[in-house]
């Protein structure tokens, strides 16, 4: 009976995950056709003549390898900004009285309802203030506070699980704040630093918006304002979008498969809420 259990359990696994990669496969298998080819009368998942000089056509067409790069730039300085300020906002917070940190966690539930849209006038003052309108900082200005409150939840709940004792014995032995933060509770947020890694990539790797409203010069751009240039090209050139698509979509899944060994781990946030 548990063996038909397991089997049941791993035969639903595998059928969500081709669900999911489903998509994934067709547009890689798209991307491959012959441009200007009229469209398949018929489901095709990969063509018999694949096209793959598509991939280095998009970058002759539109500039792409330097959006890329600015992607890669904004991700690399964006990342490890987010992990430092959520996880030391998230940290302070576990550490203050039960009655402040209910108090801060409905603040940050509270502005996890407001529309991203409502701040981007607000933002453009600020960033207009501080002079980085047009800069690479503009982008990654949201990783100063902390890019989401629900990072910094996130370290919380984590944080607020270890025993207050240990972090008393490390004040009796003349450990400060930011030693306790770095030498204990860093290190008991493994799987949480992970799962904050991987989000805060895919939401500065796919912004469309920040670019579109704060870079002026096209030298700039990132990779999603290109793939929009592409499609302003021709917009029912589905290999050549495509083809785009699958570049913007491979760094995330690369990401997500290196990283699952250590988010699925004994330490991940899944099994973070299942501790008491």
């Amino acid at each position: 009976m548990r063996n038909i259990r397991i089997g049941t359990h791993h035969a639903v696994a595998i059928a969500i995950t081709v669900l999911f990669l489903l998509p994934l496969f067709w547009a890689a298998g798209t991307s491959l056709r012959t441009v200007g080819a009229p469209p398949p009368n018929t489901v095709t998942w990969w063509p018999r003549d694949a096209q793959w000089g598509n991939y280095g056509f998009i970058f002759e067409l539109v500039p792409m390898a330097r959006y890329l790069r600015n992607s890669l730039l904004v991700v690399a300085l964006a990342v490890p900004i987010t992990l430092l300020t959520a996880s030391l906002a998230g940290f302070a917070m576990s550490q203050l009285s039960n009655k402040a940190q209910r108090r801060l966690l409905i603040f940050s539930v509270l502005l996890l309802m407001i529309p991203g849209a409502s701040v981007w006038l607000f933002r453009f003052q600020i960033l207009s203030w501080l002079g980085l309108l047009d800069t690479i900082w503009a982008l990654v200005a949201p990783a100063f506070a902390a890019s989401s409150p629900l990072f910094v939840l996130l370290y919380y709940w984590n944080f607020r699980r270890v025993p207050q004792e240990t972090f008393e014995a490390a004040r009796l032995d003349g450990a400060s704040a930011v030693m306790s933060w770095r030498r204990i509770a860093l290190p008991l947020a493994r799987g949480t630093t992970i799962g904050v890694v991987i989000l805060t990539f895919v939401l500065y790797w796919s912004d469309f918006v920040s670019p579109v409203l704060y870079i002026f010069d096209t030298a700039w751009y990132t990779l999603p304002v290109g793939l929009q240039i592409l499609k302003q090209f021709d917009a029912t050139n589905w290999p050549l979008l495509m083809a785009g698509a699958v570049i913007m979509t491979v760094p995330v899944i690369v990401l997500f498969i290196v990283l699952q060994r250590f988010f699925l781990s004994d330490f991940s946030v899944a099994n973070l809420f299942d501790r008491g």
